[in-house]
């Protein structure tokens, strides 16, 4: 939720019973999210609340259908205690995850839990019509939920590239054809009948990683991404950086010593880093270092094979690979940890994440020799479907303020 500045009115006197209500409610609701079923003696201890008072907030939030009754304490020294639990049914969010050849839509209730998924192949052609595939997208996931549209309160949606809040238009994504529309947000909102937003999908990763990863408890960290391009999410004070253009962390485009200087970049869709460490670039690396088996299909699959079994070697070509891509990447890390310094940097995306611990002690070894400032290095943990799961946790986190804070306020 937005900070309240100094010296501003917001129409709310603060201290007042009703607003002292809201405040306890959202507490508690944060609590049975974070906890699971409590019951009124345990939700009293947690807020600081008397029993009657716990009592009573407990019947405002069942009246407003945000928590139900789940159950009893049995198997429990002294009388049993009835348990509550967030309505999982109160509201539903939905997320996206847009590439090139496919569209990945999920849906959670409240609480979080995924409750429909679907998956929308999208055959690159001119002419697409992306409403109608958005739509096609979140309809199959809605309709694995056994639900209706109208039940999804928000749609964000992650796609590759940065939206321009100056121009309402998406940034760095030449190659997904149809969703360069200054007015393609209003045409879905208008089609969904639901507010629909735009995120990066690496900012959408760091929201992930945040919220259920690696990164749980940082307020300021970076997050390194390596599967179809390389990309970087900023996390400064909590909250994400996205830049004046939404460009923040298209760090593929940042040049880096070891590779030709690329120039007119965004024609190219590529820069020095990307050229440097990218996953595209790990085939050419290890064909050049004496790997024979590189492996055939697109290099998103064979990069993580590659670094696989680069990271088991003890010796040979395929150490000299893990070295050397360990060396890349730190090399890109050294500049950004320099101008940021961060807390933190979580490595992730499969190009990074299928070498493990190796890659992590290799990188986190160079960028001890190359930069001033030595950020922990971690692994990111979010394995399944980044990108959508943090969709979901981004448009969760808006829908709770407006169900949790309207309804349990009345």
């Amino acid at each position: 939720m937005a900070g309240i500045t100094p010296g501003t009115t917001t129409g709310i006197t603060p201290g007042t019973p009703r607003v002292l209500r809201a405040m306890n409610d959202r507490a508690a609701l944060d609590l049975l999210l974070a906890h699971g079923p409590l019951s009124r003696t345990k939700i009293g201890k947690l807020t600081g609340l008397s029993k009657p008072t716990a009592s009573q907030l407990l019947v405002r939030l069942e009246a407003a259908g945000l928590v139900v009754a789940t159950g009893t304490t049995e198997g429990r020294p002294g009388p049993n205690a009835q348990l509550y639990a967030v309505n999982a049914r109160a509201a539903f969010a939905a997320g996206l995850d847009v590439t090139p050849q496919r569209i990945r839509a999920a849906v959670a209730d409240i609480t979080g839990t995924t409750v429909g998924e679907f998956e929308l192949p999208t055959p690159a052609r001119r002419g697409a019509d992306v409403v109608e595939q958005v739509t096609e997208a979140l309809d199959g996931a809605v309709k694995a939920a056994d639900l209706t549209r109208d039940a999804v309160h928000r749609l964000v949606i992650g796609t590759p590239g940065a939206f321009d809040p100056s121009t309402g238009r998406l940034r760095y994504a030449s190659h997904l054809p149809g969703w360069h529309s200054t007015t393609l947000l209003d045409e879905l909102a208008a089609r969904l009948l639901m507010p629909v937003e735009y995120e990066n999908d690496v900012n959408l990763v760091a929201v992930a990683e945040q919220r259920l990863g690696a990164a749980r408890g940082h307020d300021n960290f970076m997050l390194l991404w390596n599967e179809e391009g390389l990309g970087a999410a900023l996390v400064i004070g909590g909250r994400l950086h996205r830049g004046f253009t939404g460009g923040a962390g298209e760090v593929g485009f940042l040049p880096v010593p070891g590779t030709p200087l690329v120039r007119q970049v965004t024609k190219a869709n590529s820069g020095g880093f990307q050229e440097l460490a990218g996953a595209q670039s790990l085939p050419r690396l290890a064909r050049e270092l004496g790997v024979v088996d590189v492996g055939q299909g697109h290099y998103t699959e064979v990069a993580p094979a590659l670094v696989a079994r680069a990271a088991d070697a003890a010796s040979g070509p395929y150490r000299l690979l893990l070295h050397a891509y360990a060396t890349g990447l730190a090399t890109g890390l050294a500049s950004m940890v320099a101008v940021l310094d961060p807390e933190l940097v979580v490595l992730a995306g499969d190009a990074i994440v299928a070498g493990g611990e190796p890659l992590r002690a290799r990188v986190q070894a160079e960028l001890t020799e190359l930069a001033a400032t030595r950020p922990r290095l971690v692994i990111g943990t979010v394995r399944h479907h980044p990108v959508l799961r943090g969709a979901l946790e981004s448009a969760l986190a808006t829908t709770r303020d407006e169900v949790f804070d309207t309804s349990a306020s009345r």
